[in-house]
C-alpha cells in the first residue's frame, strides 16, 4: 500500500460516462461528474491495518476507511449502498463492490508518478469500462 500513499490528480479519462449509465447513475449528476477533475488522497488510518481513501472535487467529496481483505459498508459519491473488499496484489488495489450492480475498480502504479483506474460494470452486450490516469502530487 505505500506505493499508493500520498495525493494524485486526475489527468484523463476515458468512458466514464459509461461506466457511470452502466451502475445507473442519471443523467445530470453524470454530465456534471464528467466535468471534474477530482484528487484522490490515500493515507495511513488510525492503525497499521486501516487506511484512508479520499476523493475531493469541487462538487463533492467521499472518504472511505478501510482493511485490506475485510469487507465493508460503502455509499458511493451517487449514492448507491455497496458492500466493498479492497484488496491489494503486487501494484494492483481492487476494489470489489457488490450491490443492485457488481462493480471492480482497480487502482494500479503503472510507473513512480502514475496511477491508472480501471473502473468495470456489467452491461447489456458485455462489461463496460473506463479508464482514468492519475498523476502523483505530493
Amino acid at each position: 500500500m505505500d506505493k499508493f500513499i500520498g495525493k494524485w490528480k486526475l489527468e484523463s479519462s476515458d468512458n466514464f460516462d459509461g461506466y457511470m449509465e452502466a451502475v445507473g447513475v442519471g443523467f445530470m449528476l453524470r454530465k456534471v461528474a464528467s466535468t471534474l477533475k477530482p484528487d484522490l488522497i490515500f493515507e495511513k488510518g488510525d492503525d497499521d491495518d486501516t487506511f484512508v481513501m479520499k476523493t475531493v472535487s469541487t462538487f463533492k467529496s467521499t472518504e472511505i476507511k478501510f482493511k485490506l481483505g475485510e469487507e465493508f459498508d460503502e455509499e458511493t459519491a451517487d449514492g448507491r449502498k455497496m458492500k466493498t473488499t479492497m484488496t491489494i496484489a503486487e501494484n494492483k488495489l481492487t476494489q470489489a463492490q457488490k450491490g443492485a450492480v457488481d462493480t471492480t475498480l482497480v487502482r494500479e502504479i503503472t510507473a513512480d508518478d502514475t496511477l491508472t483506474l480501471v473502473c468495470t460494470a456489467p452491461g447489456k452486450d458485455g462489461d463496460i469500462t473506463s479508464t482514468r490516469v492519475y498523476k502523483k502530487s505530493s
